[in-house]
């Protein structure tokens, strides 16, 4: 139950950050997403691992990092925080989060991008978070966040930079919930994360054979 709260926690602030920067504009929005982000990791990491990502937690799985048993509820987790968050961006901003790729962004370009950000992503968490090699390090929460915080602004523009289906999909259904029409390629955030974070445990699994 500790582990699953403080998944909630983590995903309910990486949302509403993500959330907040963008709908207002700010002009540092990816180092603030990036920044909210390491400083949950180093907050939860040692109770849950610190995800805060339905992607992350499967890759962790096929890395043999997190017990199968266990994925259900990080999900749940996760989305619950992501969704909860969503909401209060609305209630602040009168706007709910609309993650949608670029307009001239076709569908196979916004998979592929979404896929190989989101296995930068969960490809960092394993070297630095779950490695015999590095354990114990001070730097995994920085490593982690600046992640992000580069997709945002590498990625971010032409794909939406969720690399997290909790972000992707959770957006989509709060603005279904307050009867808006999500982006018609919301679905490119429930399926290309977890193929990017997958293919991550694999590669991760062969490194360190």
């Amino acid at each position: 139950m500790k582990a699953l709260l403080t998944e909630a926690i983590g995903a309910f602030f990486l949302v509403l950050a993500i959330g907040l920067s963008v709908n207002v504009g700010a002009p540092l929005a990816a180092l603030a997403i990036g920044l909210t982000l390491m400083v949950m990791v180093y907050a939860g990491g040692r109770i849950s691992g610190a995800h805060y990502n339905p992607a992350v937690s499967i890759g962790l799985v096929v890395r043999g990092a997190l017990p199968a048993g266990k994925l259900a509820g990080y999900l749940g987790a996760q989305f619950a925080g992501a969704i909860a968050a969503g909401l209060l961006v609305w209630k602040f901003t009168g706007q709910p989060m609309h993650v949608a790729p670029a307009e001239m962004t076709t569908a196979l370009k916004a998979i592929a991008g979404e896929a190989v950000w989101t296995f930068a992503l969960a490809y960092v968490v394993m070297h630095v978070a779950t490695s015999k090699a590095t354990e114990g390090n001070s730097y995994f929460g920085l490593a982690i966040g600046m992640t992000v915080a580069a997709g945002a602004i590498a990625m971010g523009p032409i794909t939406g930079g969720a690399f997290n289906p909790a972000v992707g999909v959770g957006a989509a259904i709060v603005e279904m919930v307050l009867g808006r029409e999500p982006a018609p390629l919301w679905w490119v955030y429930a399926v290309a994360p977890v193929l990017g974070a997958a293919t991550a445990g694999v590669v991760f699994k062969f490194q360190e054979s």
